[in-house]
């Protein structure tokens, strides 16, 4: 399928000409600007259908359109090593771009415009761009499984460093230490941000990408894989008025994800919802998102302080790290406000040895523990190739405090004495929670052992 019009005119008079090779067909707004339509018709007297649209459609479609007619990475990393006006790569670039308007820029533009548009596109969650001795490498991470995408030239990772600096507002004299920014992108109609880090390496910069997109559709604990009696008694936990709630899992197990399904799960307008993250992932109508900023020494125990004076009715927190943090939360817990909270730790139960292992006492988190949530990522098999996977869905470990198991926290008990507990009252671990999405040809019975493996 050809889109003859340039995407910024298409975007800007709101017309998206398609042409099948037999036909050619115009979608327009419910209200065409009359101007541009009669002139695209004039240029393109072969249009034999007119179809309107309401503006949100006609804006996704232009750019799912636009967005799948981009040059695949690769190709235009080819076309910028064969482009020898180099010394074009160090022009200015705005902060906020839109990656779908980059054909006419500077070729170090168009190469990292190319590299961060086919991500998106093709779902990834961060890109590494990496130098060795004789070449570079750049990878995708899909689905939780890094793939090399492209093996630049080793003379263009510098400058697509210092791009990448330009963009992530950097100081690109400073190779020497790591650096953290931010970069706002636009890819048609979807928001994206970017989190850049940098770290010094033995044969130049190294830099990671974390790609969020801030467009994705609502989240449901549905959406992330819960199902049947997880889901009721997670819903029962998220439903009590005080208490706290902790997700626990490995970086990248999706652990934010679940906490913000919680939150869209309550009703915003009838209590105060507050949220203190590093950073804030996606933006939540009604919800108060506070960020920690380690530049100006906003930890994530100074932020807590200044939430509880906020008169919060549900605090989340994007991860418990030290004492502190724990201590305020335990005690919010116990003075009236729902906490819901993330720590890194591999199953359930251990999460409260964690705590304990910190320094908070046993009998106040006994007092205000009302579950944990374990949790890992599988991926999905892909219908269309059945050797693959596509996409990727939880599977889950819930661990609900009951009388019983609120005893052994007070008492210290053992870990494995708190599982054995927890999984005589209907804990199912997450293997067991995996075997289902097995039976039901979701995924196969070698990602479940990868992901819950000890």
């Amino acid at each position: 399928m050809r889109h003859p019009l340039p995407y910024a005119f298409a975007r800007s008079a709101q017309l998206l000409l398609e042409d099948d090779g037999q036909s050619l067909v115009l979608w327009h707004g419910l209200v065409p600007d009359a101007g541009a339509l009669s002139e695209v018709l004039r240029k393109h007297p072969g249009v034999r259908q007119l179809m309107p649209l309401d503006a949100t459609a006609l804006a996704q479609r232009i750019s799912a359109a636009y967005s799948q007619n981009e040059s695949s990475a690769a190709m235009v990393v080819s076309e910028v090593e064969s482009d020898a006006d180099l010394s074009r790569m160090m022009q200015e670039l705005p902060a906020v771009e839109d990656l779908l308007e980059s054909a006419g820029d500077a070729p170090i533009i168009r190469m990292l415009n190319a590299l961060l548009t086919q991500a998106a596109r093709d779902g990834a969650s961060d890109i590494h761009i990496e130098p060795y001795e004789r070449h570079s490498s750049v990878r995708f991470r899909v689905d939780g499984t890094l793939r090399e995408v492209v093996q630049p030239n080793r003379a263009l990772h510098a400058a697509l460093i210092s791009r990448l600096k330009i963009m992530a507002d950097l100081d690109i004299s400073e190779k020497r230490l790591p650096q953290d920014g931010r970069i706002s992108l636009r890819l048609g109609t979807r928001a994206i941000d970017v989190r850049v880090s940098t770290l010094p390496s033995a044969h130049g910069e190294r830099a990671v990408l974390r790609l969020l997109d801030k467009t994705q559709t609502k989240l449901t604990l549905e959406s992330v894989g819960m199902q049947g009696d997880t889901l009721s008694r997670f819903e029962q936990l998220i439903a009590q008025p005080h208490g706290i709630i902790l997700v626990t899992g490995p970086t990248g197990s999706g652990k934010s994800t679940t906490l913000y399904a919680a939150l869209q799960r309550m009703d915003a307008t009838q209590g105060n919802i507050m949220t203190v993250e590093d950073p804030i992932e996606y933006e939540l109508a009604g919800v108060g998102q506070t960020q920690v900023n380690a530049r100006i020494d906003l930890t994530f125990a100074k932020a807590l302080r200044a939430i509880l004076r906020q008169d919060p009715d549900v605090i989340m927190i994007g991860e418990i790290r030290d004492f502190e943090t724990a201590q305020i939360a335990i005690q919010a817990s116990l003075t009236g406000h729902l906490v819901l909270a993330t720590l890194h730790t591999n199953d359930a139960a251990s999460a409260i040895t964690r705590l304990t292992d910190m320094g908070v006492e046993p009998f106040l988190l006994s007092s205000s523990l009302l579950g944990v949530l374990a949790q890992r990522l599988v991926r999905k098999l892909d219908p269309a190739d059945p050797s693959g996977y596509r996409g990727r869905t939880g599977v889950f470990e819930l661990l609900v405090v009951d009388d019983a198991i609120r005893e052994k926290v007070h008492n210290q008990a053992a870990e494995a004495d708190i599982r054995t507990a927890a999984l005589a009252r209907g804990m199912r671990l997450m293997r067991e929670d995996g075997e289902r999405l097995v039976q039901a040809g979701i995924t196969s019975p070698e990602e479940v052992l990868r992901v819950t493996r000890d």
